[in-house]
């Protein structure tokens, strides 16, 4: 599951690991993974979008296998991040930007902070149109006190268990959670970085029981609904995570938005409906590609 194919690029002093893809000309396209997650997400996707456009795929500071940047995590970091991909790879010219969960937020972030580097976003099951998000927290409880000293091995085996349900969750079918991806999802929990930036992404967007907070799920998606940048909203009707009325209610907050749901399908269309997806994609970037 891991990709091998993968350099770093230099982001405020830090390594930033990327995947690029697809010929030098091609339009721009860059990926951006959800929270708690890696550019493996996007796997099988960017390896189809390839085919005809220049793809670019990023670990979130602080997630995946790249290391945190000193500003605190959070929307607006992230998205310093990703133009920081951009102009540590040379790439000016504005791209086609999209997020997952997590991803679709700082995707929208980048939009509304940086619009010229921006050409078009596909916002995939993301973050922003509703007020819960049900993460399981059993799976990372499970993970915190397997890393205890003394202690963490008796709930090793828990936290492997969590894991799997934790990925299955993602899927109206379980069986994309692979055995790959499982332990991808592990080693990428093991990461030295990962609790303070789980945590602390968290506590900028909202609070247990509480949801997210209102202040800037209102007021992204209505500054994206006013920048005039073509948007294409999908999701999976059987998302456990970010349920469909955030569909729903994407629709209404962009109604200038194409949008498209996808049947019998959970939280990471780019992965259970990988070719449905990137063919539906890559026709919304074809047709809002800067000349």
């Amino acid at each position: 599951m891991t990709a091998t194919d993968t350099t770093t690029v230099q982001v405020d002093g830090v390594a930033v690991r990327v995947r690029v893809s697809g010929p030098e000309d091609g339009a721009p396209v860059m990926l951006v993974h959800g929270i708690g997650r890696s550019l493996e997400d996007w796997q099988d996707a960017q390896d189809r979008l390839a085919a005809d456009f220049r793809v670019i795929s990023m670990d979130l500071p602080g997630f995946g296998l790249t290391p945190k940047l000193r500003a605190k995590p959070g929307l607006p970091t992230f998205a310093r991040a990703v133009v920081g991909v951009l102009d540590a790879l040379g790439e000016r010219r504005p791209v086609h930007l999209m997020g997952n969960s997590l991803g679709g937020a700082v995707a929208m972030t980048v939009a509304t902070t940086r619009p010229e580097r921006v050409a078009s976003l596909v916002l995939v099951n993301s973050a922003g149109f509703g007020r819960e998000a049900n993460l399981p927290l059993r799976p990372m409880l499970y993970g915190v006190l397997s890393a205890l000293p003394l202690v963490g091995g008796r709930f090793r085996p828990l936290a492997r268990d969590a894991g799997l349900a934790l990925n299955q969750a993602l899927f109206a079918d379980p069986a994309f959670a692979t055995h790959e991806m499982v332990r991808h999802a592990a080693k990428v929990g093991r990461q030295p970085d990962f609790r303070a930036t789980f945590v602390g992404t968290l506590m900028t967007l909202g609070a247990p029981l509480l949801g997210s907070w209102p202040g800037w799920r209102r007021a992204l998606p209505a500054a994206v609904a006013t920048a005039g940048k073509p948007v294409l909203v999908v999701w999976g009707d059987r998302d456990t995570v970010l349920p469909v009325g955030h569909f729903h209610a994407a629709v209404a907050a962009l109604p200038d938005a194409r949008s498209h749901l996808f049947p019998a399908t959970g939280h990471m269309p780019q992965i259970e409906r990988v070719e449905e997806f990137t063919a539906l994609a890559a026709d919304f970037v074809s047709a809002a590609a800067v000349p």
